[in-house]
């Protein structure tokens, strides 16, 4: 068993990979079909899902961000050689119930219940092993109850004292909420958490109060769909400032997040080689803009629950 100051935390780079874009056939960003170029084979899927790490590797990436309901996600990087070389995080909290379509009826199915966080976590140590640095409830909202579920609390709180940091990750116009409800979990007088996982970029910006509650305590914050499943790349006034500074428009998104003074992971939600060439641009640009074009989080947010699975 590792202890917590071996593993590598906190995380060595700024920019992370995310693999729920890579670790099953269907998501909801934008034109993921057509990156994964409509190609669902297992093996090659697993070949695409390395050859991206190896690219996200070269460009310096050090964190690598998986989750239970990702489909093979979390198989496919206990085979990839460097998995023991980058800081390894992981999600319980969502069962996935496609069956390797895309036209699933349903793609996954929260399901919070100590239960689960215990098939979930014996999935995910068997898979990962000691390299597993972080491990986060899977889209904690005040709806799902997770956060008021003592017994989920304190084996939470059990995994954390074997030398695991203990995260959650957010969703929903909610975050904002939810979060202020996580700094406050205690168990036996401590505090549990040590990470938060947002959805947080120029379009949906409304968790930043809680964002910058959560670094002053201490926690490390990583942001998720920094790019809005896709939606950003197209939006003109992104293109505009992207185009006037000579850079990409996803580069630039990312570079907006990272110059927040508490960010300190931003994901890529890479689907191929060359996604992940372009995202990590990002850490070559100095005082990125931050655009005004944030959408009331209700608005965003139903936008995003008509993203089609694809």
């Amino acid at each position: 068993m590792h202890s917590a100051d071996q593993l590598s935390w906190p995380p060595r780079s700024r920019l992370g990979l995310g693999l729920a874009a890579l670790g099953r056939p269907g998501y909801i960003n934008v034109d993921h079909a057509r990156a994964l170029e409509h190609d669902y084979d297992a093996a090659a899927m697993e070949r695409r899902c390395h050859a991206v790490l190896d690219a996200a590797w070269d460009a310096g990436v050090r964190y690598v961000d998986a989750a239970r309901s990702y489909g093979r996600a979390e198989e496919f990087l206990s085979r990839w050689p460097r998995r023991g070389q980058v800081t390894v995080a992981s999600k319980w909290g969502y069962v996935y119930t496609a069956g390797w379509r895309v036209d699933a009826d349903q793609h996954e199915v929260k399901d919070h219940s100590l239960a689960n966080l215990e098939r979930q976590w014996n999935e995910s140590r068997a898979l990962l092993g000691g390299d597993l640095a972080l491990y986060q409830i899977h889209s904690a909202t005040l709806e799902s109850g997770v956060l008021d579920d003592a017994a989920v609390l304190a084996r939470l709180a059990q995994i954390k004292s074997e030398g695991v940091r203990v995260g959650l990750s957010l969703t929903g116009p909610g975050q904002r909420l939810t979060l202020a409800r996580a700094l406050e979990a205690r168990v036996d007088g401590r505090p549990l958490f040590d990470a938060v996982q947002a959805t947080y970029n120029l379009l949906e910006p409304s968790v930043e109060p809680a964002l910058v509650e959560a670094h002053d305590a201490g926690w490390t914050v990583i942001v998720k769909e920094g790019m809005a499943n896709g939606r950003l790349v197209s939006h003109p006034d992104l293109q505009r400032t992207a185009a006037s500074l000579g850079v990409g428009a996803d580069a630039l998104a990312l570079a907006a997040i990272l110059a927040r003074p508490f960010v300190d992971v931003a994901l890529s939600g890479a689907a191929t080689v060359e996604h992940v060439r372009q995202n990590a641009a990002c850490l070559q640009i100095r005082d990125a803009p931050w655009l005004q074009i944030a959408e009331p989080p209700d608005e965003y947010w139903a936008a995003r629950a008509r993203l089609p699975w694809n």
